[in-house]
């Protein structure tokens, strides 16, 4: 099964898109599926169901971070090629998704956007009328065609 097809899977079984990405690649970055599951979950719903940077772009943002020795504050030379590889992740995403923002590919609109702190029951409609399994999909699929 592809990291892709993992990551869709553990979105459908409840994780968010964050978690689902991050718990994908686990193995690959040296994390434990339980800490892979609690260091990206508050980063769901577009972090903390704000509806800001999805959480699958987030998720592929930790991955990297955990592939690159770029967390040492006077490496900048390792930083600037972490920021330049994460902006190309993020505008590839884009353009096959038209955006980053998880208001924007939810088709919210910012002034009616619910930000409520609850998440949303995962039923059968739930699933049918969020993309959200697909750009988790493709989150995975970009680092998986990046990196393996």
């Amino acid at each position: 099964m592809s990291r892709a097809d993992k990551a869709k899977q553990y979105f459908l079984d409840g994780y968010n898109c964050a978690q689902a990405v991050v718990m994908a690649f686990a193995d690959d970055i040296g994390l434990d599926l339980t800490t892979a599951q609690r260091i990206s979950a508050p980063f769901g719903g577009g972090i903390g169901r704000m509806r800001e940077v999805c959480g699958a772009v987030s998720g592929m943002a930790m991955v990297e971070g955990m592939m690159r020795d770029a967390y040492e504050p006077k490496n900048t030379t390792e930083k600037a090629a972490q920021y330049k590889l994460v902006q190309e992740l993020a505008n590839e995403y884009k353009a096959e998704n038209g955006s980053i923002v998880c208001r924007e590919l939810l088709g919210l609109d910012r002034d009616g956007n619910k930000t409520e702190p609850t998440p949303s029951e995962r039923t059968e409609q739930y699933y049918h009328k969020r993309p959200c399994a697909e750009l988790v999909w493709q989150a995975a699929d970009i680092l998986e065609r990046k990196f393996f």
